[in-house]
């Protein structure tokens, strides 16, 4: 039976709140990720979203469809040009549901109220999740954290992509 790759969701900063260095980060990330064998599922939209996609078409490991793009509005046309796949789902900010549903880890990089968000359904939901300390926002207050009792282990503790990429690994 063949082995289905992983889907790892990438949540932060939309344009608004997305810094150079943020974005930045982001296309290192997204390049790791394809270059380790993931598939990128994240909001599609503008901000590390659009950081993470340009990254993935980066790697050398790059196939089509390996970007997957969950976007808020009804026309695939708002995704950014680095999405590979476009899901439209019309459903404004609920698509954060979506993209933790689709997802088989995330990686929380910065981030506000979006962020936020996703971060509760994934812990509701029992997704693995590590966050990305080194730029603010709930990844960096979460990090090392539970979010009530429902649950025993923490948010994951990355200080670099390396520490990413090994929670992953443990994680797969």
């Amino acid at each position: 039976m063949r082995k289905r790759k992983k889907l790892i969701g990438v949540i932060g900063p939309n344009a608004s709140a997305c810094t150079e260095e943020i974005y930045h980060f982001g296309i290192a990330l997204g390049k790791a990720l394809v270059d380790e064998g993931y598939v990128i599922v994240n909001g599609g939209m503008k901000g590390i979203m659009e950081a993470v996609f340009k990254g993935a078409h980066q790697s050398e490991a790059y196939t089509f469809g390996t970007t997957v793009a969950i976007i808020p509005h009804d026309e695939k046309e708002y995704a950014n040009e680095y999405a590979d796949i476009v899901i439209p789902t019309g459903i404004g900010i609920a698509r954060n549901q979506v993209i933790v549903n689709t997802a088989d880890i995330i990686v929380a990089v910065a981030g506000g109220a979006g962020t936020l968000s996703e971060l509760a359904f994934a812990w509701q939901k029992g997704k693995s999740v590590v966050c990305a300390t080194q730029f603010g926002g709930w990844a960096q207050a979460l990090a090392g954290k539970q979010l009530d009792k429902r649950r025993t282990e923490q948010f994951g503790v990355a200080d670099n992509l390396a520490d990413i990429l090994q929670f992953l690994k443990h994680n797969d």
